[in-house]
C-alpha cells in the first residue's frame, strides 16, 4: 500500500461514518510515520488499512467502512486495496499509546485525517499478534533501524496483562537483538 490508497481509504471511510477522524491501528499505519519509499518491502506488502474510530461504542461506523469499501467490495475489486473496519479494541497495545499516535493527512485524504499507532507501539501490536508475517514485519523494521529494540522492551512493559504475553515480546526482542539485558 502506498500513502496515496491509504489517503484514498480516508476520504472515502471519513463520509462514509461522517466522521474526519480515522483511527488506523493495523500495518499500515504505518504510512503516518513513513513514506512508502522508505519502508522495507514486507512492511507495505498489505492491500488492506485497518481502520475505525474514537467514538464508535458499538463499532456501527466501522461496519459501515467494512461493509463500503472492505474485503471483496467494489471499492476493493476496482482499486486493488481495501479498508477493513475493526474494533478500536483489536490490537493488544501498550498503556498511553493514544497518546502517541501520529495524525497525518494530506489534501487528498480530505475531509478524513488518520491517526495511526506510533511505530514502536504498532511494533509491539504485532509482536503480540504473532503471527509468522508480523515477525517478519517487525524484523524488517528493526533491520531497517525505523524501531529501537531498547524502545520496543520499554512498550512490551506497558502491556496488559497476562505477563506470559509480555515475558513471550520480551524474548523475542532479546532474541532479535542479540542482547540478554533489559
Amino acid at each position: 500500500m502506498k500513502r496515496a490508497h491509504l489517503a484514498h481509504i480516508l476520504r472515502a471511510a471519513s463520509q462514509i461514518a461522517d466522521d474526519r477522524d480515522v483511527v488506523v491501528i493495523g500495518s499500515q499505519s504505518i504510512l503516518g510515520s513513513f513514506d512508502e519509499d522508505d519502508l522495507p518491502d514486507p512492511v507495505i506488502g498489505s492491500v488492506e488499512a485497518d481502520v475505525t474510530f474514537w467514538d464508535d461504542p458499538h463499532d456501527l461506523k466501522s461496519d459501515a467502512v467494512d461493509g463500503a469499501i472492505g474485503e471483496d467490495s467494489g471499492f476493493h475489486q476496482m482499486y486493488g486495496y481495501y479498508a477493513q473496519g475493526v474494533s478500536v479494541s483489536t490490537a493488544v497495545l501498550p498503556q498511553g499509546w493514544r497518546g502517541r499516535v501520529v495524525v497525518w493527512e494530506s489534501r487528498s485524504s480530505e475531509p478524513g485525517r488518520a491517526h495511526c499507532l506510533e511505530v514502536h507501539d504498532l511494533a509491539i501490536a504485532k509482536l503480540v499478534a504473532a503471527r509468522m508475517k508480523d515477525y517478519e514485519f517487525v524484523s524488517a523494521l528493526i533491520g531497517a533501524g525505523l524501531v529501537s529494540c531498547e524502545t520496543l522492551r520499554e512498550r512490551a512493559s506497558l502491556l496488559p496483562p497476562p505477563r506470559s504475553r509480555t515475558t513471550r515480546v520480551l524474548r523475542w526482542i532479546d532474541g532479535h537483538d542479540g542482547r540478554t539485558q533489559r
